[in-house]
C-alpha cells in the first residue's frame, strides 16, 4: 500500500491555496480589462508591484482591506468584497495548521504587537522576496522536491502579511553586515532582495539596523533569534538551530536574550545609516 503523502504546508492542508489562486486569476483578468499594468495598478492601490504579482499568482494572501480597495479601483461590483469571509476563514485555519514543531511560534507571530529579529546568516523570512525564498529552499539539505519548494515559498510569503496587518505591529531587525553581501540566488535575486529591504525599511512600523562586521566586540555569539510580544501577553523568544526549534517563555531566559538584543541595537548602525549602506550596495546612491 502506498503511504499517503502528508501536506507540505498549511495552505495545502486546509485548501486555502485554491481560494487564493481563484482570487488571483480574477484580479489579473479585471486589471488587464481595465488596461492597467501591475505597476500602474499597484500605484492606484497603494501597494508595491511585487505584492500585486504575488497575489495574482495565488502565492500571497489578499488581506480584507486589499480586497475592498481592489473592488473599488477595478469597479468589481462586490466581486472581491463578497469573498472576504472565505478569505478570513482560510487565513484563520492556516494560522493553526503549521507543522507541529512550528505551530506555537506561528500562532504567536500572527498576533504579536512587537516583533524583533536578529539574523547572522541570511535575510529573515518576513523580509524575503519570493525568488530569495525559493533559492533558500532550493539549496536546503536534504533536498526538497519542486512541489514542496513552491508550497513552502507560498506559506512564507503568506506569513509576511503580519507586517501590514492593522493595528501595525512594531518591528525591528538587526542584520549582520555579511547578510547584505551574501548573494543568495545570484546577483539579480540579491539586488532585488536589497531593494525589498529598502522598501520595508521605509515602512513606518519597521526599523532595520545593520551590525558592521568591523565591530571588535559582540554581545551575542550564540546565533540568530526572534523576540515576540503577543497581544496582551508576555514577551517570548524563539531560536532554531540545525532544525531544532525552541520556544522560550521563561521570563529570566527571555530577559537575557532581550538584553543582548538591546545592546546590539545600540552598537549597530542606526536605521538611517543602515538604509544608506543598503542603498550603496544596490547602487541607488
Amino acid at each position: 500500500m502506498t503511504e499517503e503523502r502528508r501536506p507540505e504546508t498549511p495552505a495545502e492542508e486546509n485548501g486555502a491555496t485554491a481560494v487564493f489562486v481563484v482570487i488571483g486569476k480574477q484580479l489579473k483578468l479585471l486589471r488587464e480589462r481595465a488596461g492597467l499594468s501591475q505597476r500602474e495598478f499597484a500605484e492606484l492601490m497603494g501597494y508595491g508591484p511585487d505584492l500585486i504579482s504575488a497575489i495574482e499568482r495565488g502565492v500571497r494572501t489578499p488581506r480584507p482591506e486589499f480586497l475592498r480597495r481592489a473592488d473599488e479601483v477595478l469597479q468589481a461590483n462586490g466581486l472581491f468584497t463578497a469573498v472576504i469571509p472565505q478569505v478570513e476563514e482560510a487565513m484563520s485555519r492556516a494560522r493553526t495548521r503549521h507543522p507541529e514543531w512550528y505551530r506555537s511560534y506561528a500562532e504567536l507571530e500572527a498576533v504579536s504587537v512587537e516583533l524583533h529579529f536578529y539574523a547572522n546568516q541570511g535575510v529573515p523570512g518576513l523580509l524575503q522576496t519570493e525568488d530569495y525564498a525559493r533559492a533558500v529552499f532550493s539549496r536546503r539539505r536534504p533536498l526538497l522536491d519542486e512541489d514542496a519548494i513552491e508550497k513552502r515559498v507560498a506559506d512564507r510569503l503568506a506569513r509576511q502579511q503580519v507586517l501590514e496587518q492593522w493595528p501595525l505591529p512594531m518591528c525591528s531587525y538587526v542584520l549582520e553586515e555579511v547578510v547584505l553581501h551574501r548573494p543568495i540566488g545570484g546577483t539579480k535575486v540579491h539586488k532585488e532582495q536589497l531593494r525589498r529591504l529598502l522598501r520595508i525599511g521605509n515602512m513606518r512600523n519597521v526599523e532595520i539596523q545593520v551590525m558592521p562586521s568591523k565591530m571588535a566586540e559582540h554581545p551575542n555569539m550564540d546565533g540568530p533569534f526572534n523576540l515576540l510580544t503577543p497581544n496582551k501577553r508576555a514577551q517570548v523568544a524563539y531560536v532554531e538551530v540545525q532544525g531544532y526549534p525552541r520556544l522560550i517563555a521563561d521570563p529570566e531566559e527571555v530577559r537575557k536574550i532581550a538584553d543582548r538584543y538591546g545592546i546590539m541595537r545600540a552598537m549597530a548602525l542606526n536605521p538611517t545609516e543602515s538604509l544608506a549602506m543598503i542603498e550603496e550596495l544596490v547602487g541607488e546612491r
